[in-house]
């Protein structure tokens, strides 16, 4: 019992002995804050009624700040995700209905140099319809119009993001100056598309290409209305997507000198959510929603299912008789050798050949929401919010005799302990263990956190089994035994209802974000791995990715998505302290409190950056206070 109190008012003392942490940096920003975001490259965006600024950790004064823009509200800043790069957004709308002409100017800055690389008005352009940024190429692709008291309505120019100088320009209406009705104006119609010297232009009369180097138009089709293009892996045939007012997709076919490729343009019901171009075919998956239309909320709405097609590359013909029936929306979408796997919303896998033939006895029955599907030695494992197993993936038959079943959760997590050879799966106050080979389940341990809080995070560390939510942590070690539980009331808080206490930005969840987010076009199935070792392959990755880029911002953001995570053993609560609410680095390890900072505010406003280990923090309504953690 001795030990125990010692063992729980030790943090205390040392929380108490610590006292008021001064900030390391105070940024006078002026004016008022509304947001203040950490971008990927690990400069803090500020925004205001002074303009913009930019904070890069370590300095002690701001590293830009814009203050012609004036007062930049949330929705006029763009974060480009995994680059320096910031697009803001302000001026007046189109005048002319229909045209995508909704913004007279915009600015490309990027962050580490704390430069405008493009500003509208600097480059001569009146208005701007589509504005988009081609990496690993590191160009920008401007269409609008330039010189339109000279007739000019639609024109695009390509600028070179690293010095900010134009590469190229075209005029993109030939009968430009001449007198003609409104409707006759081409319009741009969807986002432009770059490939080496080349680039295409869809407008709401056709597709422009034109050289990038000196402007010449090489070629027009007269397909129209295209709003996405993509192409084939060797650079020669393009394909274009119109998305139709009644949430309908056709998708035509061209090569880069214009020709068409298909007889007709095809034809798919729903709105198109991956598109994949493999050597036997193209791999189409489309959402149809109950009633039309295209937007997510009709998934909110029984009736709505996704589409499996798998088209003739060369002709867009259906190559499948019988297109598979899903019942749900795919939520996952992986090409395996021999054919197509996927998992479903609501709860099912199934896997179809390049033929399509079902290579599975039949559809494998799962609980909802599959949160994970990945490759393991013994199969395919999956794990939803009621279930788990492990799948042979050429017969679709369970390798673990029935699935691991546990009630509803609210957050479902997992990892994976290779010391021990079995899969941990955290219920939320249940923490079960698998046996990889066997499937025998058990539990092997239960607990309770405080607050009414549920785990819903875990990882399998050096030091035992390690698990958290907002306001909780606690460490296991390999028989379940409890090493710690530490539990920091949060601020205001009643039962469950939880105090708006700001946004808590992590520059490596904010890539694992990214990634996520483009998780639509991910199709190899990994391999299962820890929530930290997926961290540390997806900062590994975007390295590797920045190296690939002509740019000393994309050398410094290399540099620091190699580097180990100052932050990588500790989690950051906000609680109540003595003095006031705070933020305190609570050990994973150990449970033991470090460091508090007193906040004063009832609901600050903060960002963390675990890579650079900094807090910083709206100290006053134009002063931002950055501590070392």
């Amino acid at each position: 019992m001795k030990k125990y109190i010692l063992l729980l008012i030790a943090p205390l003392i040392a929380l108490g002995a610590m006292g008021q942490t001064s900030p390391q940096f105070i940024y006078d920003i002026g004016g008022k804050i509304e947001k203040m975001q950490l971008t990927d490259a690990g400069v803090l965006l500020v925004n205001g009624s002074s303009g913009l600024a930019g904070i890069r950790p370590g300095a002690s004064d701001p590293h830009f700040v814009f203050e012609e823009y004036g007062k930049i509200k949330e929705d006029e800043i763009e974060i480009v995700p995994l680059s320096p790069y910031v697009i803001v957004t302000q001026g007046g709308k189109s005048q002319i209905p229909g045209t995508l002409f909704a913004n007279s100017k915009r600015t490309v800055i990027d962050v580490v140099q704390g430069k405008k690389m493009f500003v509208t008005e600097e480059k001569g352009w009146k208005q701007i319809a589509q504005l988009k940024i081609f990496l690993p190429e590191n160009k920008l692709v401007v269409v609008g119009n330039r010189n339109k008291d000279e007739g000019e309505v639609l024109a695009v120019g390509i600028y070179d993001l690293a010095t900010g100088k134009q590469e190229g320009f075209a005029n993109l209406d030939p009968k430009a100056g001449k007198t003609r009705s409104a409707a006759s104006i081409p319009m741009s119609s969807g986002t432009p598309f770059l490939l080496g010297d080349r680039v295409f232009v869809p407008t709401t009369k056709n597709v422009v290409c034109a050289n990038v180097e000196d402007g010449t138009i090489l070629w027009e089709t007269d397909i129209k209305n295209i709003s996405q293009m993509t192409v084939d892996p060797l650079g020669n045939e393009i394909y274009g997507f119109e998305e139709r007012s009644n949430g309908d997709t056709r998708i035509y076919k061209f090569g880069k000198d214009g020709n068409p490729l298909w007889d007709k343009e095809r034809k798919i019901k729903g709105s198109i959510t991956r598109f994949k171009i493999l050597p036997d075919g193209l791999a189409v998956v489309s959402d149809v929603f109950k009633g039309g239309g295209s937007s997510t909320l009709g998934q909110l709405t029984a009736g709505g299912q996704s589409e499996i097609a798998f088209l003739n590359a060369a002709s867009g013909e259906d190559l499948w008789e019988k297109t598979p029936k899903t019942k749900g929306y795919v939520s996952h979408f992986y090409v395996m050798d021999d054919g197509i796997l996927f998992g479903l919303k609501e709860g099912g896998i199934n896997k179809i050949s390049f033929s399509g033939t079902p290579l599975f006895k039949k559809p494998l029955k799962t609980g909802e929401n599959i949160h994970t599907m990945a490759n393991t030695p013994l199969g395919l494992i999956y794990i939803s919010e009621t279930d788990a197993n492990i799948v042979n993936l050429s017969t679709g038959e369970p390798v673990w005799k029935k699935p691991i079943e546990y009630k509803k959760a609210s957050s479902v997590s997992s990892s994976y302990d290779q010391a021990n050879g079995r899969y941990l799966i955290n219920t939320g106050d249940e923490l079960l263990a698998i046996n990889e080979k066997t499937g025998d389940v058990s539990t092997l341990s239960k607990f309770k956190f405080e607050g009414k809080e549920s785990a819903s995070e875990i990882d399998v560390r050096n030091s035992g089994i390690f698990l958290a939510s907002d306001q909780n942590m606690m460490l296991l070690d390999t028989e379940g035994k409890e090493s710690y539980h530490t539990f920091h009331k949060a601020p205001g808080q009643s039962g469950i209802v939880k105090v708006a206490m700001g946004v808590m930005t992590v520059a490596s969840a904010t890539v694992a974000a990214a990634a996520a987010s483009q998780s639509t076009y991910h199709y190899s199935l990994g391999n299962y791995s820890s929530a930290g070792a997926q961290r540390a392959n997806q900062n590994a990755i975007a390295a590797r990715n920045f190296e690939n880029i002509a740019s000393s911002s994309y050398q410094e953001m290399t540099k620091r998505f190699k580097a180990t995570m100052a932050t990588e053993n500790d989690r950051f609560i906000l609680t109540v302290l003595d003095a006031g609410v705070g933020l305190v680095k609570v050990n994973k390890d150990t449970g033991i409190t470090e460091k508090a900072i007193v906040l004063k505010d009832k609901k600050p406003l903060y960002e963390v950056d675990d890579m650079e280990g900094y807090l910083y923090y709206l100290s006053s309504s134009g002063e931002i206070s950055a501590y070392k953690l």
